[in-house]
């Protein structure tokens, strides 16, 4: 009775011991490898208006932000994001799957003026450039990605700048 039961537990441990190990090594690897890691991170670039005209602008790495005001006026000021913003935003990106959104989404439609948007996640090896155009007919799941990860990133825009006036 002793020596089955042993043999069992021999049997599992020459299973499960080998395979947890793999899963350890495999994974470990793929996330040490990962190519948009928070760790590699280096700024933000975000820009939108017309395609003419691409006025608002934000730039994490110099803290360079302008933007048109309701009024129409030019706002330009030196806006600081924290770490826990951008690491928010880069968590963000990577839930809504921005790293395999396609790099154009545009419309080439010049009797439609749409808003267009370009958001640049730059890291130490690569960077990551997608233009998406408001009213680009792609698939309804990537269009309300982009639009969403447009909001977070203009909310925390906004409340960097409420931040800041405090």
């Amino acid at each position: 009775m002793n020596s089955l039961k042993s043999k069992k537990i021999f049997l599992v441990l020459s299973v499960t011991v080998p395979f947890m190990l793999y899963c350890f090594y495999y994974y470990g690897m793929m996330v040490s490898n990962a190519p948009y890691r928070f760790a590699d991170f280096q700024s933000i670039q975000f820009q939108f208006g017309y395609k003419d005209s691409l006025l608002n602008k934000y730039d994490s790495k110099t803290g360079d932000y302008q933007y048109l005001n309701r009024k129409g006026s030019l706002v330009k000021m030196h806006l600081h994001l924290t770490n826990d913003d951008l690491l928010d935003l880069h968590r963000n990106a990577a839930d809504l799957g921005f790293w395999n959104f396609p790099a154009n989404e545009t419309v080439n439609d010049s009797k439609v003026r749409a808003p267009r948007y370009i958001i640049i996640f730059n890291y130490k090896q690569k960077s990551k450039k997608v233009v998406f155009d408001a009213n680009y007919d792609g698939p309804e799941k990537l269009v309300d990605a982009n639009q969403r990860l447009i909001k977070k990133l203009q909310k925390t825009l906004l409340e960097a700048e409420q931040r800041q006036k405090k």
